[in-house]
C-alpha cells in the first residue's frame, strides 16, 4: 500500500506485506508505547480489522491479532488495559474517512487462515538485554538467561534463603504475568517440569482473558525463588510486560530441546562487598529472629563470603 495513517499516538505506515507502527513519544503517549517504539506486524499475524466509534468524536481503527501470534499479547493475557491496546489506533474525526478506506484495505490482505490461532510468534518480541526493578529484586535478560537478584530490604526469608537465582530459558516451560495494576501483581517463571501444567503457548490455562493468572495450591509469589512481586511504582507495565513477553518468546523458540529444569544460583562472580557485608547483617537479622537455623546461617555466610 506504501501510505501513511497518522493517529494520536502512533502512526502506521502500511507496506506490502505488513504494517509498522510507530509510537509517538509525546508525554501524553501511554509509556507501554514508549517503551515499544516501533513494531512491525505481518498481515498474516491478523485475524480481522475493526472500526468504531471512539471518545469525542474519535475514530478508532483496530488490528486483531491471531491468538498466538504475538507474544506480548500471549504474556499479557487480556490484562491490558483498552488505551493499552498496540494494536488500537485512536485517529480525530476529520480522518473518519481515511480510516474506512484503510479498514477495508487491510481486510482485502487477510491471509486464508486469518481465523485461526498462529502456530508460532509472528510478531517479534522486544529484544534482549532488558531489566526491571520489582519490589523484592531486580530482574534481568540477556537473551539466554533469567537473573532474580534479590533485594534485602524487600526479599522474604525463603527467598534469601534460596539465594539469587539464574535461569537458563532453555529449563523454562512458560511465564506467568499479573499485572502490576491488579492486586498483588507478579513475574512468575515456569520450570520445564510444569509442561503439563501449561498449555502450548507456555501460559498456564488459568491466565487466558477472563481468568485468575494464579493456581491453586502454588506457593505464594512473595515465597517463591522463581517469581518476582510487584507493588507500588515496581515492575510497572511499561517494563515487566516487555520483559515477559521477550523471555517468553524466547522459550517458544527453545521449546523442542528437552533440558533439565533446575534453577541455577547465582556464583563465580566476584561481587562489591559492601552489598556482600550488607547481606550478611539482613542474613543475621534473620538468623536472630529465628528464620533462619544455625545450619542455613553458616551454609549462607559461607556461600556469600565465597563471593568475595
Amino acid at each position: 500500500m506504501g501510505d501513511v495513517l497518522a493517529g494520536i499516538h502512533a502512526t502506521w505506515e502500511f507496506d506490502t506485506d505488513s504494517v509498522l507502527i510507530r509510537f509517538e513519544r509525546g508525554i501524553r503517549t501511554p509509556r507501554l508505547f514508549q517503551s515499544l517504539r516501533e513494531r512491525r506486524i505481518p498481515y498474516a499475524a491478523l485475524s480481522s480489522v475493526t472500526l468504531t466509534p471512539g471518545k469525542r468524536g474519535t475514530v478508532v481503527l483496530r488490528a486483531v491479532p491471531r491468538p498466538g501470534a504475538d507474544p506480548l499479547l500471549d504474556a499479557a493475557a487480556g490484562q491490558l488495559k483498552e488505551s493499552l491496546d498496540p494494536y488500537r489506533l485512536v485517529l480525530p474525526p476529520e480522518r473518519g474517512t481515511l480510516a474506512e478506506y484503510y479498514a477495508d484495505e487491510l481486510r482485502t490482505l487477510l491471509g486464508s487462515d486469518a481465523s485461526l490461532p498462529a502456530e508460532r510468534f509472528l510478531v517479534a518480541a522486544p529484544e534482549a538485554p532488558m531489566h526491571f526493578k520489582a519490589y523484592d529484586g531486580r530482574a534481568g535478560f540477556d537473551g539466554t538467561l533469567v537473573s532474580f537478584r534479590w533485594f534485602w530490604t524487600g526479599a522474604s526469608s525463603a527467598k534469601w534463603k534460596a539465594g539469587d537465582q539464574t535461569f537458563p530459558v532453555a529449563d523454562l516451560g512458560g511465564i506467568e504475568w499479573r499485572s502490576p495494576e491488579a492486586f498483588e501483581g507478579y513475574l512468575r517463571l515456569l520450570p520445564r517440569g510444569a509442561a503439563a501444567d501449561t498449555d502450548t503457548d507456555g501460559l498456564r490455562p488459568e491466565t487466558v482473558p477472563g481468568a485468575g493468572p494464579t493456581s491453586a495450591g502454588q506457593i505464594q509469589p512473595d515465597q517463591d525463588p522463581s517469581s518476582v512481586v510487584f507493588g507500588l511504582g515496581y515492575g510497572p507495565v511499561h517494563e515487566s510486560l516487555p520483559f515477559a513477553a521477550a523471555v517468553l518468546e524466547s522459550v517458544r523458540r527453545t521449546q523442542s530441546v528437552p533440558v533439565a529444569t533446575a534453577p541455577v544460583p547465582v556464583g563465580g562472580a566476584r561481587r562489591d562487598p559492601a552489598d556482600i557485608a550488607e547481606r550478611i547483617r539482613h542474613l543475621g537479622d534473620l538468623h536472630q529472629a529465628g528464620l533462619v537455623t544455625d545450619a542455613e546461617y553458616s551454609a549462607k555466610k559461607a556461600q556469600l563470603l565465597a563471593e568475595l
